[in-house]
């Protein structure tokens, strides 16, 4: 759940937002001590803040400016001033957004969500771990582990592994794959493709796992490891 801090001296208001953001599942907080309110940002640790321009002791540019400083947490503005002068200084302090009162909760809603996702969701992605079968994925470091074995992976090795092990046991097209690689400075081809593929599967015979990533002729590739044996298995028996 995301928490959203509320940093708002009418509390009409501010007890309206939290009843309708908490309708969405969002988590909220607002500020008592406007004194000390990057204290407060500090013991809440949120997600995303709204704040008032107008309020006691020093103004929201003052408290963006702060908590700036310290994080890069996204804050929208919600305030009564709407000059230029006032948006572009609230921008040039570190502002994401700003909404002149009043305002619809709908468009507050929409923007809300609009930079929780672009804020968190990509950066989720980076931090995923994905198992299958005691085989971990993990993006953040870039390696791929299994029991106390560990290997490294490239960018491309990578994006093959994390859209073939969120599909497993479904067949995952060469044309998927290779959009998967494509970026704007790197051209991607059948053979790029199958260069990768293997460089993937010798790594992971490199931990004594066969047989984890399953060709399909004329379908693609597919993760369907049900059950394998290793090498040092194979003798003893």
């Amino acid at each position: 759940m995301y928490k959203i801090l509320i940093i708002e001296d009418d509390l009409a208001l501010c007890m309206n937002i939290i009843k309708n953001l908490s309708r969405w599942n969002l988590d909220t907080y607002k500020i008592d001590d406007f004194e000390n309110v990057l204290k407060e940002f500090l013991n809440i640790k949120p997600h995303l803040i709204l704040m008032d321009v107008n309020l006691p002791f020093f103004d929201g540019f003052f408290w963006c400016k702060q908590i700036r400083a310290v994080s890069k947490t996204p804050i929208i503005f919600l305030s009564s001033r709407d000059s230029n002068m006032d948006i572009i200084m609230a921008i040039n302090e570190g502002a994401d957004d700003y909404i002149t009162k009043p305002f619809s909760f709908d468009l507050l809603l929409v923007k809300i969500q609009a930079l929780l996702r672009r804020t968190y969701d990509y950066q989720s992605d980076l931090r995923e771990t994905i198992e299958y079968k005691g085989v971990i994925l993990d993006i953040t470091s870039g390696t791929l582990s299994y029991k106390d074995k560990k290997v490294e992976l490239t960018k491309n090795e990578q994006k093959i592994l994390n859209l073939l092990m969120k599909n497993k046991t479904k067949v995952i097209s060469r044309e998927k794959l290779m959009k998967a690689l494509w970026d704007d400075d790197y051209f991607v081809n059948e053979n790029t493709l199958t260069v990768n593929i293997n460089r993937i599967r010798n790594k992971l015979e490199d931990m004594d796992i066969k047989d984890f990533i399953t060709t399909r002729k004329g379908d693609g590739y597919i993760i369907l490891w049900i059950y394998f044996l290793s090498l040092k298995q194979i003798k003893w028996r």
